[in-house]
C-alpha cells in the first residue's frame, strides 16, 4: 500500500466521537478484576436478575468467592480446564468467574452442541471438570461422557438454585419433568456444595495476562470439527474496554451503575460473552438474564425491565418486528441496541429505528477476534451497509484473496486482516491451523472480503468461502440478501451457491414469509430482483420454508442448507 494510501487508512480517527481515544490505556489485571472492581465500589447495586430473583454485586463476588474455593478444592488451578455447559442463569457468572479466580481455564460449550461434538470438545480441550444443571436437556448429555471420556466430574446445578425458595422451585421442575435424576457419588457435586465454605481463597495471580490463557472458545465449526480459539485474560479485558472507549469520550453513552442490558444472547458464545456480560459487569449494570429468546418474552422484559442497552444479533431483531405486538410496546427506554454475529440487513435497521426511535447499530467480530473488531460510535453517523470503524488499538488491513501477501489499494475489495490486543494467541493445539490463520507479519485472516471507504467505516461483502463463482463472475450472497430483505413478504433469507451445469454455480434463496404474507414463486421473485441485480447476480431457485437453520446464537446458517443441496445432488 502507498503512503498516501496508508495515510487514508487511518482517516476512521476523524469518525471517532469526540474524546474517543484510539490509544487509550489497556487494562492490566486479569478478567476476574472487572467484577472485583465493579463490586467494590458498587456492592449494592443489582449485578443479576434471573427469575424474579436479584443478586447485588457484593453478593455476586461473595459468591464467586466460594465457588473459586470450591474448585480449588476439586484441583482447579493454572492448565486445569473446567466446562461450562450452561444457559443464560446465576450459574454461569458465578462458574465463571470462580473458575478465573481459582486460576483454571473455562471452556465454553453449546447446549445445542451434537454429541460427537461434545464429545469432541471435552477430548480436545482436555476438560476434566465440567458444571452444568440437571434438566433432561443438559444433564444426559454430559453424564453420557463420563468414565468413557477424560471427563472426571460434573458439578450440577438446578434452577431454583438462587430463588427464594430453591426447595419448592426444584420440586416444582421435578415434577414437571424437566429434571433428571443425578446419583450422589463422588462423580457428582451439586452447585450449592461448591458454594458451601468460607470462600476465604486468596484469589490467583495471574502474572501475565496477555499470555495467559482464561477461556478457551470453540468457533462455530462451518467446516469439519470446531476448534479451540485460545483467548487470554489481556483479549478479554482488552475487548471489553475497546467497546467501553467507542461509547465513552466527551458525552458517555452509559451511565455506570444505572444501565438494564436484556442478556439474551447466550453466554457460551464470545459475543454475548464480551458484550453483554464483562462490559455489563464493567459499567456495573443489571443484567437481565434470559435463557432462551423468545419475541413475546423478550418484549415483555424490554418493556416491564425498561431496558436499556439490547445487544443481539438479527434474527432477534427480525422476530421482535414480525411480532404483531410490537407496535405498540413501549420501548422508550432503549438507549442503545447493537448488532453482530451476522450482517445487518439495511431494510431491518430502518424499520427497527422508525418503530421504536433507537438506532440500530452494527459492529463486526469473530470468535478469534474476542469478538471485537469494528463498531459503530455510539454518536456518530451510521452508514446502511457498514459495520462501523476499527475499535481503539486494532490495526486492519485488506489484501489480495488469492495473495495474501500483497496488500490492495484503499477502497478496493480484499480480505480483511486484523491484529491487535483482542486477537487470540491462536488454535489450541492445532499448529498448520494457526500457520494458515495469520500472515508473515502476525495479521489474523479473517475469511471476510470487505473493503474501506473514505471515512474509515469498513463494509463487509461476504465470506470468502460463501462466495458464488458464477460464470467467472464472483457473486456475493449477502448483496442479493439485502435486496431480497426489500421484498415486503419477505421475513428472512439465506442465499447459497448450488451446481449449475453451465455457469459452475448459481444463486439460490431460501425464504421464511412475514405473517400474513402470501407466498412467493420463483418467477415473482425474479420479476421484483430484476431491476436490482445484476444478470449474474439473478437467483436460479427460490424455496419458501417455514423456519430456516440457524447457530446457537441465532445467527442464519448456510451450513446446513449447502449439505442439503449436495446430498440431492449425491443421494
Amino acid at each position: 500500500m502507498s503512503e498516501a494510501a496508508s495515510a487514508k487508512a487511518w482517516n476512521f480517527l476523524g469518525s471517532y466521537p469526540p474524546g474517543v481515544r484510539f490509544d487509550m490505556p489497556l487494562p492490566a489485571g486479569p478478567v476476574q478484576d472487572i467484577l472485583s472492581r465493579t463490586a467494590r465500589d458498587h456492592p449494592d447495586r443489582v449485578a443479576l436478575e434471573f427469575n424474579g430473583a436479584a443478586i447485588s454485586y457484593g453478593e455476586l463476588q461473595a459468591l464467586v468467592l466460594k465457588a473459586a474455593t470450591g474448585f480449588r478444592a476439586l484441583g482447579v488451578g493454572p492448565g486445569v480446564h473446567v466446562g461450562l455447559y450452561l444457559p443464560n442463569c446465576p450459574h454461569y457468572v458465578i462458574a465463571f468467574f470462580g473458575v478465573l479466580t481459582a486460576g483454571g481455564t473455562v471452556v465454553n460449550y453449546s447446549p445445542l452442541d451434537a454429541a460427537r461434538v461434545l464429545e469432541h470438545k471435552v477430548e480436545d480441550s482436555e476438560t476434566d471438570i465440567l458444571v452444568t444443571l440437571d434438566l433432561k436437556l443438559l444433564y444426559p448429555q454430559m453424564a453420557a461422557l463420563l468414565g468413557r471420556t477424560r471427563l472426571k466430574r460434573l458439578v450440577v446445578g438446578n434452577l431454583g438454585d438462587f430463588s427464594p425458595e430453591p426447595e419448592t422451585v426444584a420440586a416444582f421442575l421435578k415434577a414437571a419433568g424437566q429434571t433428571a435424576d443425578v446419583p450422589d457419588d463422588d462423580r457428582h457435586l451439586p452447585f450449592r456444595r461448591l458454594l458451601d465454605n468460607a470462600g476465604n481463597l486468596v484469589p490467583h495471580a495471574v502474572p501475565d495476562p496477555a499470555a495467559t490463557i482464561a477461556v478457551l472458545q470453540y468457533t462455530g465449526g462451518t467446516t469439519g470439527l470446531p476448534k479451540g480459539a485460545m483467548l487470554s485474560h489481556g483479549n478479554l479485558t482488552a475487548a471489553q474496554a475497546q467497546l467501553l472507549e467507542l461509547c465513552s469520550g466527551d458525552a458517555p453513552l452509559f451511565e455506570i451503575g444505572a444501565e438494564r442490558i436484556l442478556a439474551v444472547l447466550p453466554l457460551f458464545h464470545i459475543y454475548a460473552l464480551s458484550v453483554n456480560m464483562l462490559l455489563g459487569i464493567a459499567i456495573a449494570a443489571r443484567l437481565v438474564l434470559q435463557p432462551k429468546f423468545e419475541a413475546e418474552a423478550a418484549l415483555q422484559t424490554l418493556t416491564a425491565a425498561r431496558i436499556t442497552f439490547f445487544p443481539g444479533v438479527p434474527t432477534m431483531y427480525a422476530g421482535l418486528l414480525n411480532h404483531p405486538a410490537m407496535a405498540r410496546a413501549d420501548l422508550t427506554s432503549l438507549k442503545f441496541c447493537g448488532t453482530g454475529g451476522a450482517p445487518l440487513p439495511v431494510e431491518l435497521a430502518d424499520r427497527f429505528q422508525r418503530l421504536t426511535g433507537c438506532r440500530l447499530t452494527e459492529g463486526w467480530g469473530m470468535t478469534e477476534t474476542t469478538a471485537t473488531g469494528t463498531f459503530t460510535p455510539a454518536r456518530g453517523p451510521v452508514k446502511p451497509g457498514s459495520c462501523g470503524v476499527p475499535v481503539p488499538h486494532a490495526r486492519l488491513k485488506f489484501v489480495d484473496v488469492a495473495d495474501p501477501g500483497r496488500e490492495v489499494g484503499f477502497g478496493e475489495r480484499g480480505e480483511l486482516c486484523i491484529a491487535g490486543p483482542n486477537v487470540m494467541k491462536g488454535y489450541w493445539k492445532k499448529p498448520a491451523a494457526n500457520a494458515e490463520a495469520f500472515t508473515a507479519d502476525g495479521y489474523f485472516r479473517t475469511g471476510d472480503v470487505a473493503w474501506m471507504d473514505g471515512d474509515g467505516y469498513v463494509h463487509i461483502v461476504d465470506r470468502t468461502k460463501d462466495m458464488i463463482l458464477c460464470g467467472g463472475f464472483n457473486v456475493y450472497p449477502r448483496v442479493i440478501e439485502e435486496v431480497i430483505y426489500e421484498h415486503p413478504a419477505i421475513a428472512e433469507v439465506t442465499v447459497i451457491g448450488i451446481h449449475d451445469d453451465y455457469r459452475g454455480q448459481a444463486p439460490k434463496a431460501f425464504v421464511t414469509l412475514k405473517p400474513g404474507a402470501e407466498t412467493v414463486t420463483l418467477a415473482a421473485m425474479q420479476d421484483f430482483l430484476k431491476s436490482r441485480l445484476g444478470k449474474h447476480e439473478m437467483i436460479a431457485a427460490l424455496e419458501v420454508r417455514a423456519e430456516l437453520p440457524k447457530t446457537p446464537v441465532g445467527k442464519l446458517s448456510k451450513k446446513e442448507l449447502v449439505e442439503e443441496e449436495e446430498a440431492r445432488r449425491h443421494p
